[in-house]
C-alpha cells in the first residue's frame, strides 16, 4: 500500500469509533483508515494517569509504527459519585479483557442505592493527531449526564446505554450516529480537531 499524507489512521479497532471518525472527517482531503485496515499491529501501552497522556502516547506509538498520521483518542466516564471513576480505566473498569456488559455491571452494582441527582457525570474524550516525531494536535470534549439505573436503547457502545442527557431525555444509545456526533464528547473533540484540521490545510 502506497503511503500518504493524505491518510490518517485512526488508532482503534473499534468499528464504533471508526465510525464516528470517518463521519467527522468526510469533508476533509484525508482518507480515514482503521489499524484493522493495515493487519496485526500489537496494543499501545496506556501507562498515563490522565486522558491527554494517553491519547498523545497512542497516537505517536502507532504514526511510529505504520509511517502514517495518526489519531487517538482516550476518553471515558467521569462520574462525580465515585470521585472520577471509571475514568482513564473505563474500558477495563471491570478487568483486562472486560465486556461493555461487564462494566456496565460493574459501574451499575457500585451506583446501587445511590438517587438520581447523585448520579451526575460527563463523559470526556481527548484526541491527538501525531506524526512519527510528534504529537501535532490535541483536542478536548465534554458532554455531561445521568447514570441511569438500567441500560435504554441499542444504537452506541460501551456506556452509551446507561448515559441520559439531560437536555434530550435520551441515553446515547437513543440517538442517531449524526445526532450523536453533535453532541457527544467525542463528537465534540473531533469538531474541534477537525476545524484545526482544516486551518492547517489552508
Amino acid at each position: 500500500m502506497h503511503k500518504t499524507i493524505e491518510q490518517i489512521v485512526v488508532a482503534t479497532k473499534n468499528a464504533g469509533k471508526v465510525a464516528e471518525f470517518k463521519l467527522a472527517l468526510q469533508n476533509l482531503p484525508y482518507t480515514v483508515i482503521s489499524l484493522t485496515d493495515l493487519g496485526n499491529y500489537p496494543e499501545a501501552p496506556e501507562n498515563g494517569v490522565t486522558f491527554m497522556e494517553n491519547a498523545c502516547a497512542k497516537a505517536e506509538y502507532y504514526a511510529r509504527l505504520t509511517g502514517l498520521l495518526c489519531m487517538a483518542d482516550d476518553s471515558g466516564l467521569e462520574v462525580d459519585y465515585l470521585k472520577g471513576e471509571p475514568g482513564v480505566y473505563s474500558a477495563r473498569y471491570a478487568g483486562e479483557y472486560a465486556s461493555d456488559a461487564d462494566n456496565n455491571k460493574k459501574l451499575l452494582d457500585n451506583l446501587i442505592g445511590v438517587p438520581a441527582e447523585k448520579r451526575t457525570g460527563r463523559f470526556r474524550c481527548v484526541l491527538a493527531l501525531a506524526n512519527q516525531e510528534q504529537t501535532l494536535l490535541t483536542a478536548e470534549g465534554t458532554v455531561e449526564g445521568i447514570i441511569l439505573a438500567e441500560a435504554r436503547g441499542e444504537k452506541g457502545f460501551g456506556y452509551d446505554p446507561l448515559f441520559q442527557v439531560p437536555e434530550l431525555g435520551r441515553t446515547l444509545a437513543e440517538i442517531s450516529a449524526e445526532e450523536k456526533n453533535s453532541i457527544s464528547h467525542r463528537g465534540r473533540a473531533l469538531s474541534s480537531l477537525t476545524n484545526q484540521l482544516a486551518e492547517l490545510g489552508k
